[in-house]
């Protein structure tokens, strides 16, 4: 599935600069950014951050080995959890609790909820076999996805223990990535051609929310503005970053980079995300806009 092979193109690394590029006569907006990289990491990933500034994302602590963690100005908390390995924190909301997931002992992966230092593990609806937590707002109100029997994906939200499933009418393999204090969520899904699409659902309709000029668009978190990061994919399968503020969109690249990753916003201006820079060191982003 494209989907996942997209999702893959991932992790991120190291680099200092901004460049907005939009086409000939669109808006332009100016992001000035600044590199994370945990301590001894051989890369660096963001995934989201709350209006505090705290941020949350997975890091290379050697090889093949994955590690989550928060970071709360200059104090680094790494995250990992305790069922499984490679443990991916995604968001975080206002009181400080943490969507993720990580790799059971069976390499399935499982999404997890980490809040006042207990994991709780969110496993999708009755007949799932596989999850992933991606997103939660201020009220607790979870959205991820999941796999059933056939390998299908679909969306989810769940509140309290009561989970909803999130299909794109006409998509095939949905993915939900953030919801906003207002209970919007944003969500991406593969159309007939096997292109990835995004959304926008309100609680009662979908809105397609593509980046222009885009081969593949991936939405990937949103504020309580409805302003939405992204993730998205030229003619070549070239990565860059976007984000849709105030109903005009603006893409943007680190100006070394092979390829540029939005992941997560705050409602201060803040987007986040990772890169795959163009030499052997690298590192997560925040962009101020």
């Amino acid at each position: 599935m494209k989907t996942r092979k997209l999702q893959l193109l991932a992790l991120g690394f190291v680099l200092t600069f901004m460049m907005a590029a939009p086409a000939a006569c669109a808006p332009t907006l100016t992001f000035k950014f600044r590199t994370i990289k945990v301590p001894g990491a051989l890369s660096t990933a963001l995934g989201g951050i709350n209006n505090a500034g705290v941020m949350v994302g997975q890091y290379e602590a050697g090889k093949g080995t994955t590690r989550g963690f928060m970071q709360d100005g200059n104090k680094l908390t790494r995250i990992d959890d305790p069922e499984g390995s490679q443990t991916v924190c995604k968001n975080i909301n206002s009181t400080g609790a943490i969507v993720g997931n990580y790799e059971d002992s069976s390499g399935v992966m499982r999404g997890f909820l980490y809040q006042k230092g207990k994991f709780t593990d969110i496993p999708g609806p009755t007949g799932a076999i596989s999850s992933q937590a991606n997103g939660i707002n201020d009220s607790g109100l979870i959205v991820g996805a999941y796999s059933d029997s056939t390998g299908t994906q679909h969306g989810f939200l769940l509140t309290g223990k009561k989970y909803k499933t999130l299909d794109v009418p006409g998509g095939f393999g949905t993915v939900a990535t953030g919801i906003n204090n207002h209970g919007h969520i944003v969500l991406y899904w593969n159309d007939a051609e096997q292109n990835s699409e995004s959304s926008l659902y309100n609680g009662k309709t979908y809105k397609t929310i593509d980046v222009p000029g885009a081969s593949n668009t991936l939405a990937e978190d949103l504020d309580n503005a409805d302003d939405v990061v992204y993730q998205w994919f030229d003619s070549d399968l070239h990565p860059h970053g976007a984000l849709l503020h105030a109903g005009k969109y603006y893409k943007f690249n680190h100006a070394k980079s092979m390829g540029t990753y939005g992941a997560g916003i705050n409602d201060r201006s803040v987007v986040v995300g990772f890169f795959v820079p163009d030499s052997n060191s690298g590192g997560g982003f925040t962009a101020t806009y």
